[in-house]
């Protein structure tokens, strides 16, 4: 049999027939191409929408089906760098952002496939390394609420969902000295906390009916390469100890010499240290954050560094490689810091048009495989190609 190709308003269909599945543009939109990039914090904008909505809009329009963001007291209001300018007092939990706040509302609304979300419950006290006991049923209650309200309302849109936090070996270290231990409690608290957060999110994919929507939790960590040969940090002492789903992982201090062969063995170290999860195919340790500030680089070697950890990154086979960021968090309009895809001119940098180029070519390969195939590119394949592609770049 042949393969009839039918092109629509809405985009390409194609009808496989002789065994071959049958896609439309969703195979597209929800085909993992890997990189990433995320808004939190930032420091400047450009037009009159909050800057959750400006940035998500930007990201979806460079090319992304993937975003990260923030949702947390925190993050998500403040005239500075919040999500929002200002905190409505309707808004008392993280289900409120999700129905109330129209900002956060759009941006969950939007067509991204891979949603990515700093969590941190806003009727909680105490999170992470100062979690007390009073605290488990508030954070509990409010995640698990969170969880059951994404899988039902996105339930059939085929959207993922991965709800983490922020640089955990800090949360361990509130001194921020790698060099000293952990406060005395603060690992067996932060693993309570974990622990409670995986509960919340296990029991509410339990409990709540479902489908064609995923949701997972992920921890984060960020001091790896010191802790190769031992010593206290998240990986050594608190991954061994907890059920979560999948890492991300801030690779800052693997990216300072061989980007390559830093990121493979810091990787691998923290795959070892995983509980298995059976249910989970594919490797789980993901790069959260990678960046390199023009207040170090010049934008041409920010752009060359980015592709070398982006080729590390899809080599060694995580789910994601996330840029920090779209607009820069660091510094100010004098000394920048220079984490970007745009400036604070509105200058696109040499490495948002890497991203965009990436983006273009990526669907061009998954388009041109269900062309010859009938079926989209497996990851190995897929995974072959961006690379190649990328170092053409």
């Amino acid at each position: 049999m042949h393969t009839v190709r039918i092109f629509t308003a809405l985009g390409l269909t194609l009808l496989a027939f002789g065994g071959k599945a049958l896609h439309s543009e969703d195979t597209f939109e929800r085909f993992n191409y890997i990189l990433g990039t995320q808004a939190i914090g930032q420091r400047y904008q450009f037009t009159s929408d909050t800057r959750i909505v400006e940035s998500a809009k930007l990201i979806r329009a460079l090319g992304s089906n993937i975003i990260k963001v923030a949702f947390s007291r925190e993050s998500s209001f403040g005239a500075a760098k919040g999500n929002v300018p200002e905190r409505d007092p309707a808004i008392e939990t993280l289900t409120d952002l999700a129905t109330k706040e129209p900002s956060h509302k759009a941006v969950l609304d939007m067509s991204f496939t891979y949603c990515l979300i700093w969590v941190y419950p806003l009727t909680s006290k105490t999170q992470a390394n100062t979690f007390k006991s009073e605290d488990h049923d508030r954070q509990y209650r409010e995640l698990y609420d969170f969880a059951c309200h994404l899988l039902r309302t996105y339930s059939g849109t085929g959207k993922q969902f991965y709800l983490g936090h922020w640089e955990g070996d800090w949360h361990l270290r509130s001194h921020f000295d790698p060099k000293k231990p952990f406060p005395d409690g603060a690992g067996e608290r932060f693993t309570e906390w974990l622990r409670v957060r995986q509960r919340a999110i296990d029991d509410a994919k339990r409990d709540t009916p479902h489908h064609d929507v995923e949701l997972w939790h992920y921890t984060e960590v960020n001091l790896v390469e010191p802790f190769l040969q031992g010593g206290q940090c998240l990986t050594n002492d608190i991954l061994p100890q907890v059920d979560v789903d999948f890492v991300s992982y801030s690779c800052y201090d693997a990216i300072q010499k061989d980007i390559h062969d830093g990121l493979f063995t810091t990787l691998n170290y923290i795959e070892s240290k995983l509980k298995p999860k059976p249910g989970i195919q594919g490797k789980r340790v993901f790069i959260g954050e990678y960046g390199f500030p023009t207040r170090r680089y010049t934008p041409e070697v920010q752009n060359q560094k980015s592709i070398e950890a982006m080729i590390a990154g899809i080599e060694w086979g995580c789910p994601f490689v996330l840029y920090w960021e779209l607009y820069d968090n660091e510094g100010t309009p004098e000394k920048p810091g220079g984490f970007w895809l745009i400036n604070e001119k509105n200058e696109k940098q040499p490495i948002w048009h890497t991203h965009e180029r990436y983006y273009r070519r990526a669907r061009e390969h998954v388009r041109d495989t269900i062309t010859k195939t009938g079926s989209p590119p497996d990851d190995e394949a897929f995974r072959k190609a961006a690379v190649e592609f990328l170092k053409r770049l």
